[in-house]
């Protein structure tokens, strides 16, 4: 566990960085709900960066981006498909995984998908719960369940029902009860 005030600090100096460079990018992960709930610790940092395609894979636009500046080290594991940006001003550094859009969240990272906390871009609620129901969907992790639960009974009314996977929710809410409340309301609201 990390203080999410530190997280927060290593996302708005990436953040400055992929910005300066016109990348399009949202962060995500249990750093949202801490930071949402005012929760002074979270383990889970990652930056979702936009592709394209008149543009090069998000990967390498990071790497690109952070060339040359001395506070970010970049590790790229070709055989897992990974790419982590390694924050180094704190002791300890910090790592935040880069996600290619579409792969993880929305494919396209704008105003309706993203939005402002503590001036960081992260994904919209909608956008949340929907990348981390298809996360849970694949390997059912107790974090990401508890995320789910969090941010559905919180933020239900700021949820677009058309952006989940209705199927996906119903099993969700089966397996983990105390989401039901905010699923049962959200589906009030859209009169289902």
């Amino acid at each position: 566990m990390q203080e999410t005030q530190r997280l927060v600090e290593a996302a708005a100096a990436l953040g400055g960085v992929l910005r300066s460079s016109a990348i399009p990018h949202a962060f995500y992960g249990s750093l949202v709900t801490a930071v949402l709930s005012n929760n002074p610790f979270s383990d889970e940092i990652l930056c979702i960066v936009e592709g394209g395609l008149n543009q090069s894979h998000p990967f390498r636009r990071v790497r690109e981006a952070v060339s040359g500046n001395d506070d970010f080290s970049v590790t790229h594991s070709p055989w897992t498909n990974r790419l982590h940006v390694t924050y180094r001003r704190p002791i300890p550094s910090i790592d935040i995984e880069i996600l290619p859009a579409g792969e993880t969240g929305p494919r396209h990272l704008d105003s309706s998908t993203v939005m402002k906390v503590q001036n960081v871009p992260f994904l919209t609620v909608s956008e949340f719960i929907r990348a981390k129901l298809n996360s849970w969907v694949i390997r059912a992790a107790d974090r990401d369940a508890q995320d789910i639960t969090f941010v559905l009974n919180r933020y239900w009314n700021r949820v677009d029902i058309n952006r989940i996977v209705e199927q996906d929710m119903n099993q969700f809410c089966a397996r983990n009860p105390a989401a039901a409340p905010g699923w049962a309301a959200l589906r009030r609201k859209y009169g289902m």
